[in-house]
This record gives C-alpha cells, sequence and structure tokens, in this order.
C-alpha cells in the first residue's frame, strides 16, 4: 500500500523550501511580479536552481538532474502553490523539461536537459490549439520535412510563458496524419525567424499564458518523427499531477488563513468561528482540502512507481484538486465577508490561481469523461 505521509527527510526538505519562499514570495512580491510581463524575478529562479537545487529534482543525473522522483518534485510544488511563486518552473520544468525526459533521443537530452535544470536557459510547452481542448493527439499543426530540419506552420494557444521563454518545445504532426499517429516533438528558439508570439490577458495573472504564431519556422526533432503520442499522454498525466500538488499547497494555505480570520474576527461580540454557519463551512473545507491531498499524495507515488493505471489516477487526481480548491477559496472570501470582496485582501490572489489552475490542461468535467473513457477501456480488456 502507498505511503500517504512524508518522510522526516522529506519534510526537513519541505522546511527549507518553505522558509526560502517566506523570504522571497510574500504577497507583496507576488503582486509586484504579475504586472511584470516577464512575470517572474531572475535572481530568484537563479537561486532556486542553484542553492535549492528544484530545477533538476525529478531529473536523471545523466541530464544534469537529482533523480528523486515525483514525491520529492510534490512537495516542492506544494510550497510554490502555498506561496503563489511566479516562477518559470511549471512551464519550463514540470511540462518542457518532462515532456524533453520522455519523448527525446538520448543526443537531444544531453543537449537541452542540463540547461532547463540549472535555470541558465526556459522552455515552454506548446501543445494546446484552437480546437484541440488540451488533447495532443487533435493538434493540426503541421511539420514538413525541410533537409535534416522542418518547418512549422500553425498556431498554439495557452502556452505557459510562451512569450517569454528562451526555447519551444512544440507538438506538430507530418501531414495527412491523424489521432495519436504522426505527432512528434521539435525544438524552436524563441527568436526564430517567422515565429510571433503574443502574451494573453488572463484571468490569473501570476501565471502568464501565451499565443504563438508559426509561418514557416524551422525547427528541430527532438524525438524519433512521428513517435510522440506516448510521451506527450505521459508527461500530460505527470503535469496534472504535479498541478494538482501546486493547487493543494494553495488550498491548504487558503484554510489555514480562513480559520485563522474565523477565529479573531468578532461580530455580535463574538469570534465568528464560533457561530454554527461559519464552523460547518470551515468543517467542509477541512475534509475536502485533505481527501484532495491524500488523492494526490497517492498519485505522485503511483508515479514514481511507474503505475499502470497512472493515467486513470491523474485524471482522478486533476478533477476532485481542482474542485476543492475552488471551493476552498470561494468559502474564504465569503467566510471574510466585505473585506473579502476587494482586490487587495489576498483572499483574491488564491481565488484567481485556483480558477485557473482549475481549467489549465482540462476542467473537471474534461477529467471526468477522461476516466469515463479510460474505465470503459479498462472493462472492455477485461471482458474480451
Amino acid at each position: 500500500m502507498r505511503s500517504l505521509t512524508y518522510s522526516d527527510e522529506q519534510e526537513e526538505f519541505r522546511s527549507v523550501v518553505r522558509r526560502f519562499l517566506d523570504d522571497h514570495s510574500p504577497p507583496t512580491e507576488v503582486r509586484r511580479w504579475m504586472e511584470d510581463d516577464a512575470g517572474f524575478d531572475p535572481a530568484v529562479w537563479r537561486r532556486l536552481c542553484d542553492d535549492l537545487g528544484v530545477g533538476g529534482l525529478h531529473l536523471p543525473e545523466a541530464y544534469g538532474g537529482q533523480a528523486f522522483s515525483a514525491v520529492e518534485q510534490s512537495i516542492v510544488l506544494q510550497e510554490m502553490g502555498r506561496a503563489l511563486l511566479c516562477s518559470p518552473y511549471f512551464g519550463s520544468i514540470v511540462l518542457a523539461a518532462t515532456a524533453i525526459a520522455h519523448g527525446a533521443t538520448d543526443a537531444a537530452k544531453k543537449e537541452r536537459l542540463p540547461d532547463l535544470a540549472n535555470g541558465s536557459q526556459r522552455a515552454a510547452l506548446a501543445f494546446a490549439e484552437q480546437t484541440s481542448a488540451w488533447s495532443p493527439h487533435d493538434v493540426a499543426m503541421t511539420a514538413t520535412a525541410d533537409g535534416a530540419d522542418f518547418r512549422l506552420d500553425g498556431s498554439k494557444r495557452f502556452v505557459v510563458d510562451g512569450h517569454s521563454a528562451d526555447g519551444l518545445v512544440v507538438v506538430a504532426r507530418v501531414p495527412g496524419s491523424t489521432g495519436t499517429d504522426g505527432l512528434s516533438l521539435f525544438w524552436v528558439a524563441g527568436d526564430a525567424d517567422g515565429l510571433e508570439r503574443r502574451r494573453l490577458e488572463s484571468l490569473d495573472p501570476s501565471r502568464k499564458l501565451a499565443q504563438l504564431d508559426f509561418a514557416g519556422v524551422r525547427a528541430a526533432a527532438l524525438g524519433a518523427p512521428g513517435t510522440a503520442a506516448g510521451a506527450l499522454d505521459h508527461t500530460l498525466d505527470l503535469a496534472c499531477i504535479a498541478l494538482a500538488h501546486e493547487m493543494v499547497g494553495g488550498a491548504e494555505r487558503v484554510l489555514e488563513t480562513t480559520v485563522e480570520y474565523a477565529k479573531t474576527r468578532v461580530q455580535f461580540g463574538r469570534p465568528i468561528g464560533s457561530f454554527q454557519a461559519i464552523k460547518h463551512k470551515c468543517a467542509d473545507m477541512l475534509v475536502d482540502v485533505e481527501l484532495a491531498k491524500s488523492t494526490a499524495i497517492h498519485a505522485a507515488a503511483a508515479a514514481a512507481e511507474g503505475a499502470e493505471d497512472l493515467p486513470l489516477l491523474a485524471a482522478l487526481t486533476k478533477a476532485l484538486v481542482s474542485d476543492a480548491y475552488r471551493t476552498a477559496a470561494t468559502e474564504s472570501i465569503q467566510i471574510h465577508g466585505g473585506i473579502g470582496f476587494t482586490w487587495e485582501h489576498d483572499c483574491h490572489l488564491y481565488f484567481k490561481r485556483a480558477r485557473s489552475a482549475a481549467i489549465l490542461l482540462g476542467d473537471a468535467t474534461h477529467h471526468r469523461e477522461r476516466m469515463a473513457r479510460l474505465l470503459e477501456l479498462g472493462a472492455s480488456k477485461a471482458s474480451a
């Protein structure tokens, strides 16, 4: 049975990361970098990679990493979510570096991953399109062979940090192919000719999204052309679990601050937390957040083991944790009363992160439908 707790060493690692983020990502810094086009502090990013080594935590040592697992990475993400850290970690490490680690050739991994792991370069994974509904299998962007390289034509949307990344990991397909056939991963320089990048206005400015347009952009294949479907699916399963842990950290922080407020805010001569309606709201939040955390930890352990049911667990975790964080953030605003409705209060920072994270990589409905398809497929195999 998989453990739902962390070891003493892992908790000590958590305390180190938390102290660092308490010092470098208070709400004032979050608000500062939300207004910045790049959206993060380069000095803090360098220290996260150099001093704490978070960039290469889950990558093999042969490619500049430290060979830890999704469990250790989940601790980092929980703390980043708790602090609402504005950083390239999710876009460059969780998405782009993981895609390279699972879908590139050995030579491409050695060329790209060390610079991403040490933070000297930042990358973004571009796979979603206008009609692809977060599924790489619906990608329409074409990759046409041109000598030893390829030329990409098409558009990508909702690319995390795509407007500022040094390089792009782009999903495209062989012209005429459909579904899982013909998908490939390509590396594109951020300043490549024919590439237009535009930052999108989004609900949550603490995580920047971009629209990318490609017109005959020269690209280098990262893996064997036409064979990237499996690597992409696995990358997105791991990313869903990683994002769920970031949401768990945010939901826990929301619960803590809300209960603390309910204990100290006095109304009609009593702390509002003494009223039954507020007690029930806080108790419901606690149950939801603890269930979400346990599910996410179980999923991270399954990822570390390479479990066969990882796609099902990833979909379940993303759906359940999204609902828990969104509900906690909404209830927090209600319990904080009038002050909770003002933009100046930190409640809104968590509310916007909860709403944006809930739809990033697919909303709860998308993942419940995916669970249904996976369970139906499993039942068909069992009866065959």
